[in-house]
C-alpha cells in the first residue's frame, strides 16, 4: 500500500549515522530499518516512514462525553479513530490489545482522510476524534485528516497523553478543535516506573494548550488504587491546575480495571472517585466518570 511507505516529519540526522525521531521526548535514535518506541514509526534508508498512514484499528460512532469531553458541543455523535502502537508503555494500559500491538495486521482497515470526513459527515457526526491509541505518534496522518474534516465543517478531537515535543505540538493543535489530555498522575516517579515517561512534558503540553491556543481542553486522570489516588496527590494536582491552567479547565476522575500487566490491583471503588471530587472540589471543575 502506497500509504504505508509516507514520509514522516519531525527527525535529524545524528553525527554516528543514526536518525533521531523528534516527535516525542523519547528522542529516538534508530538505526537503518529499527522502529521507533512508538513501533509504527521506522527508519526506512535515510528518512523516516510512518507505517500506520491511511490504516485504521477500527471505527466507533460515540457520544462525545464518552471520550470524555463534557463542555465541547454536547449531546453531539463523534467518530472514534484509531491506529496502533503508542509512544508510552504504560502498565495500565486500557486499549492494550491496540496501543501494544506489533501486528501490522491490526491496521486492517484502509482510510484516507477524505474518507474519515465524508463518513464522518454522511452519519451526522459533529467530530472526529483520533483515540484508541495515541493520535501524536500518527501526526502527519491526523493533521490530514483535520484537514479533510474541516473542508465538510467537521470539528476535530485529540485524546492524548499529551507527551509530544514542541515543533511537532505547534504543527499538530493548530489543526486540532478540542483535546483531552490524560493526565495520569501527579508525580514523576509514577510517569517513570509505570508508563515509561516522564510528567513534565506533559504539563509543559497542558500549560501550552490552555495559554497558546484556542483548543478546548479538559483533563482526565485514571485513579488507581495505591498507585496515584492519596489525598495530597490528587489535591496538589487540582492545585496546580487552577494556578497554571485556570479554575474552568474541567478534570475527569475515572475509574481503573485491572487490565495488561496490573490485573493483580483491584478495581477503583466509587467511594475513591468520590473522595477525589471533595479534595479537588473549589479549585477546579470536576466531573465523575465511571
Amino acid at each position: 500500500m502506497k500509504e504505508a511507505l509516507y514520509p514522516g516529519r519531525y527527525w535529524h540526522f545524528l553525527d554516528d549515522g543514526r536518525i533521531q525521531c523528534d516527535l516525542c521526548p523519547r528522542n529516538c535514535r534508530l538505526h537503518v530499518d529499527q522502529r521507533g518506541a512508538c513501533f509504527v514509526r521506522q527508519r526506512v534508508g535515510d528518512q523516516m516512514i510512518l507505517t500506520a498512514y491511511g490504516r485504521s484499528s477500527g471505527f466507533c460512532i460515540d457520544p462525545i462525553e464518552k471520550k470524555p469531553l463534557n463542555h465541547f458541543y454536547p449531546g453531539t455523535s463523534v467518530l472514534s479513530f484509531g491506529t496502533a502502537g503508542c509512544n508510552l508503555a504504560c502498565k495500565f494500559c486500557q486499549n492494550w490489545d491496540i496501543s501494544k500491538s506489533r501486528e501490522m495486521e491490526t491496521l486492517a482497515d484502509a482510510a484516507k482522510p477524505e474518507a474519515i470526513g465524508e463518513a464522518a459527515a454522511a452519519y451526522g457526526c459533529k467530530s472526529v476524534a483520533f483515540t484508541y491509541n495515541d493520535p501524536v505518534i500518527f501526526a502527519e496522518y491526523a493533521m490530514d485528516m483535520a484537514d479533510a474534516c474541516h473542508e465538510r465543517g467537521i470539528m476535530t478531537v485529540a485524546v492524548t497523553a499529551g507527551y509530544m515535543g514542541a515543533e511537532a505540538r505547534r504543527d499538530f493543535y493548530v489543526k486540532m478543535d478540542a483535546a483531552n489530555v490524560d493526565l495520569k498522575a501527579f508525580t514523576d516517579e509514577f510517569y517513570f516506573m509505570l508508563t515509561g515517561a516522564r510528567l513534565q512534558p506533559v504539563l509543559e503540553t497542558l500549560k501550552y494548550l490552555k495559554h497558546e491556543t484556542d483548543v478546548w481542553l479538559e483533563i482526565t486522570t485514571l485513579l488507581i488504587p495505591g498507585r496515584n489516588d492519596s489525598n495530597d496527590e490528587i489535591r496538589a494536582e487540582a492545585q496546580w491546575i487552577a494556578k497554571e491552567l485556570g479554575s474552568d479547565v474541567p478534570l475527569h476522575f475515572t475509574a481503573f480495571h485491572p487490565d495488561y500487566k496490573m490485573t493483580d490491583v483491584p478495581p477503583t471503588p466509587s467511594s475513591t472517585l468520590a473522595r477525589a471530587r471533595d479534595r479537588a472540589c473549589g479549585r477546579t471543575a470536576i466531573r465523575l466518570y465511571r
